[in-house]
C-alpha cells in the first residue's frame, strides 16, 4: 500500500515550476505531507499552480519541500502571493525583505533558545496569521526538528461534553506574558501598550474549510467569559476552573496522533496553515546553530 499521489499538471504550466506533475507524499494520517517536482523559486508565477498548492494546503495543513535552492526574494515572493506579509515586533527581519523574519539561534547564545513550546503564530494579534513560509538556511546535523499539530482533529476527539462547555468561551492571548515576560518592565509594558491582549474564540471556525478549529495555545493566558452560573457555584470554582479546563484544552496539541515531525535539511522548506495548526520547534541541539527564516502571511479576524 503506498500513500503516494500523483496529481495531473495544471493546464497551463510556467516553464520550470514543475518538472513533470506535482508528487504528494502524506506523512501521515492526520497532518503533513511532502510535495516534490515543485520549484518554489518560480511558483510565485503560476497562477494554477499557486490554487493546487493551496488546495493541497488545507487538505494536509502543512506541506514539506526539499532542495529549495531559491533567493530571498523568491521566499519573499512566493509566500506574498498569499497575502501581505507581516514582521515581527522581537525577531529581527531581515533589512532588504521586509516580512522576512531571521530565526537564528547561535552556539554563542545559549540563552537565546526559548522555542520549545506548542503555539500557533502570532495569536496576540487581532488577525493572526494566514499561514507562515519557512525555510532551513542552516541547521545542525542532527536535531533541531520542527513538529506541528493538526488542531481540527484535536477538537474532533474532544469529548462531547468538553465541546459543549467549550462552544461559546473566549480567551485572551498575550506577547506580553510571552516574549515580554523576560523583558524589563518598562519595555514590557510599552509591548503591551503597542500590542494589547488579543481576544478570540476558544473554538475557532475556518474561514476557508468551515471546521472547528481548537483555538488556545502558549500565547493564551485565560478565558474572558468563564466565570458565570454555569461555570461557577462559588467564587473558589473560578480561578481554578477555568485553569484546569485551560490546561487540558492547550495539552491537546501533545497528542502524537495529530503530529507530524519534519527533520530540516539545508533548503528544505515548509508552508502551514497556521489557523488549523500548532507547531513546536525542538531544542535539542546545543551546541549548534540553526538558523532559519520566516515570512509570515497577514490573517484574518477570528469568528
Amino acid at each position: 500500500m503506498t500513500f503516494t499521489t500523483h496529481l495531473s499538471a495544471p493546464a497551463v504550466v510556467r516553464a520550470g515550476a514543475l518538472k513533470n506533475s506535482i508528487h504528494v507524499e502524506p506523512l501521515t494520517c492526520t497532518i503533513g505531507a511532502e510535495l516534490s517536482n515543485v520549484d518554489l523559486g518560480v511558483a510565485s508565477e503560476d497562477e494554477a499552480l499557486l490554487a493546487e498548492i493551496r488546495a493541497l494546503l488545507l487538505r494536509h495543513r502543512v506541506l514539506f519541500f526539499r532542495d529549495q535552492d531559491i533567493t530571498r526574494t523568491q521566499h519573499v515572493a512566493f509566500a506574498r502571493r498569499f497575502g501581505e506579509l507581516e514582521d515581527h515586533p522581537v525577531a529581527g527581519s531581515d533589512p532588504d525583505h521586509p516580512g522576512l523574519v531571521r530565526i537564528y539561534k547561535s552556539a554563542n547564545s545559549p540563552n537565546d533558545r526559548y522555542e520549545n513550546a506548542w503555539h500557533t503564530d502570532a495569536t496576540w494579534r487581532e488577525k493572526p496569521p494566514f499561514g507562515c513560509v519557512l525555510r532551513c538556511v542552516e541547521c545542525p546535523p542532527v536535531g533541531g526538528d520542527t513538529m506541528w499539530a493538526n488542531m481540527v482533529e484535536a477538537h474532533a476527539r474532544l469529548p462531547e461534553d468538553i465541546k459543549a462547555r467549550i462552544a461559546g468561551l473566549r480567551a485572551r492571548h498575550s506577547i506580553e506574558a510571552s516574549f515580554g515576560a523576560a523583558m524589563p518592565i518598562e519595555k514590557r509594558l510599552a509591548l503591551h501598550a503597542q500590542y494589547p491582549d488579543a481576544e478570540h474564540p476558544v473554538v475557532r471556525t475556518h474561514p476557508e474549510t468551515g471546521e472547528k478549529v481548537l483555538f488556545v495555545n502558549a500565547f493564551t493566558t485565560h478565558f474572558t467569559n468563564f466565570h458565570t452560573p454555569e461555570n461557577v457555584r462559588f467564587g473558589q470554582d473560578a480561578n481554578p476552573g477555568a485553569a484546569q479546563l485551560l490546561g487540558y484544552l492547550i495539552s491537546q496539541a501533545y497528542v502524537p496522533e495529530f503530529q507530524v515531525r519534519w527533520r530540516w535539511r539545508k533548503n528544505s522548506m515548509a508552508f502551514w496553515d497556521n489557523r488549523s495548526t500548532q507547531h513546536y520547534a525542538v531544542m535539542d541541539y546545543p551546541p549548534c546553530d540553526r538558523k532559519m527564516e520566516r515570512a509570515g502571511i497577514v490573517g484574518d479576524a477570528t469568528y
